[in-house]
C-alpha cells in the first residue's frame, strides 16, 4: 500500500473536531467518536447533566450537525417534492419537523426545516446523514429554480435546554425572546455576535438552538457557561432527555427501514399536498394498511435497563418485539426504553430478555416526560 493511500484512508477514519474542541478537552470532557465527530458524551456526571436541563439550563455543543441552504425561487416547491412536508406554505421565521424518504418510503433521515426569507430554507440533519441528506436534495432539486448549499462546516450550533434559559438568554440579547414560539427561529445579536435564534431543542424542555459562525463558537460558549447554574451537558444527557420525551434517534427508532407510520409519526407525511412527492406513492399505499409493528413506550419493573437490540417477549418467551432505545430515566427513576412490538402482540404479560433474564416490563404511551 502505498504511503499516499494510507494517508488518506487515515484522514477518512479520522474523527472531525468542532469548533469547541479545545472547550470541551479544558472541561475535561470525556471525548468519544460520535457520527465523525469527536463529541463530548459527558463532562462528570451525566445524571447532574441531565437534571440541570430538566430544573434549570444545560449547554450542548451540536455543531455536528448539518446545515444545508435551499434558495431560489424554486426552492419551496423544490422541498414539497423532495421531502414528505408541505414546507412552501410555511410562514418566514417558522420550523418544521419532517422526513426525507427514500421511494419505498423508508426514512433516510429526519429534519427540521427553517424558513428564513422568501426564498432561503435551512434544512438541518443529522451529522450522519448530512451528506446524504445534501446528496439526495441535490438530485431532487435539479428539475426546479434552486439551488443546495452545505454550509456544515462554516456553522456552530450551540443549544441552550432548560426551564431558565429564556432568562438567561435575555441578559445576553435583545430579540424577543418572548414574543419567539416554540419553533420559530430569528436573527439577532447574542452576545455581541450574529446569530439565528430558533426555539427548538431535543430534550423535551423548553430552550433555544443558537446557529454561529464557526469562529464565533468559542466566545458565545464561553459567555453562556459563565453564567452561574449552566452546565455544559454532553451526548449521554441528550439521550436520557430525549428518550423520556419520547424523541425517535436516527439509527434507533429510525431507519431506511423504517416508515414514519411504523414509528408513529405518520402525521408528518402529508399526503394531501399536490406534489408528486418522492415516496408519495409507498407511503400512501403503506397509509391504508395497519404496519407490521408499532413504536411503544416500556417501563422495567425492576431495576435493569432494557437496551438497544435486546428482545422483547410474550409469555411463555415467545419474541415479538425489539427494544431500540433503553436506559436508566433520572427523572422517573427507573428504567424505560423504546420498542418495536409486531402488529399482533399483546401488551400485557410482557418482558425484555436481559442477558437471559426476563425483566418483566410495562407498555405506556408516549413520552414518559412532559414539561409542565
Amino acid at each position: 500500500m502505498s504511503a499516499d493511500k494510507n494517508d488518506a484512508e487515515t484522514a477518512v477514519k479520522t474523527p472531525k473536531k468542532t469548533p469547541l474542541h479545545d472547550v470541551h478537552e479544558d472541561l475535561g470532557a470525556n471525548l468519544v467518536d460520535f457520527a465523525g465527530y469527536l463529541m463530548p458524551l459527558r463532562y462528570a456526571s451525566e445524571t447532574a447533566e441531565h437534571q440541570a436541563v430538566r430544573t434549570g439550563a444545560g449547554l450542548f455543543d451540536l455543531s455536528h450537525m448539518g446545515e444545508i441552504f435551499l434558495a431560489g425561487p424554486g426552492a419551496g416547491a423544490a422541498l414539497d417534492f423532495a421531502l414528505v412536508g408541505n414546507l412552501s406554505p410555511m410562514k418566514v421565521g417558522k420550523a418544521r419537523y419532517t422526513m426525507i424518504c427514500g421511494q419505498d418510503g423508508g426514512v433516510l433521515d429526519d429534519l427540521i426545516v427553517y424558513r428564513l426569507a422568501d426564498e432561503t430554507w435551512m434544512v438541518v440533519a443529522n451529522a450522519a446523514n448530512a451528506a446524504v441528506v445534501r446528496d439526495a436534495l441535490t438530485e431532487r432539486v435539479s428539475g426546479f429554480d434552486a439551488t443546495v448549499d452545505d454550509r456544515s462546516d462554516a456553522y456552530a450550533l450551540i443549544a441552550l435546554q432548560g426551564p431558565r434559559s429564556q432568562k438567561i438568554l435575555e441578559g445576553f440579547t435583545d430579540a424577543p425572546l418572548a414574543d419567539l414560539k416554540y419553533y420559530a427561529i430569528l436573527a439577532g445579536r447574542v452576545a455581541g455576535v450574529d446569530a439565528l435564534v430558533a426555539r427548538t431543542g431535543y430534550t423535551g424542555e423548553d430552550g433555544f438552538e443558537l446557529f454561529v459562525d464557526a469562529a464565533d463558537a468559542v466566545p458565545l460558549w464561553n459567555a453562556l457557561a459563565a453564567v452561574d447554574g449552566v452546565v455544559p451537558a454532553g451526548l449521554s444527557a441528550r439521550d436520557t432527555l430525549r428518550l423520556e420525551a419520547g424523541m425517535p434517534l436516527y439509527g434507533n427508532e429510525l431507519t431506511a427501514e423504517t416508515t414514519p407510520f411504523e414509528a408513529g409519526l405518520g402525521r408528518v407525511v402529508k399526503l394531501d399536498k399536490a406534489v408528486d412527492f418522492v415516496g408519495k406513492a409507498a407511503l400512501a399505499a403503506q397509509a391504508q394498511t395497519p404496519p407490521g409493528r408499532r413504536l411503544v413506550g416500556l417501563v422495567a419493573r425492576g431495576r435493569r435497563a432494557p437496551r438497544k437490540g435486546y428482545r422483547v417477549v410474550a409469555s411463555g418467551g415467545t419474541p415479538c418485539g425489539i427494544v431500540t432505545s433503553g436506559a436508566p430515566s433520572p427523572t422517573l427513576g427507573t428504567p424505560i426504553a423504546m420498542a418495536y412490538l409486531d402488529s399482533g402482540a399483546a401488551e400485557t404479560g410482557l418482558a425484555v430478555d436481559v442477558r437471559g433474564r426476563q425483566e418483566p416490563v410495562d407498555v405506556v404511551d408516549l413520552p414518559f416526560y412532559k414539561r409542565s
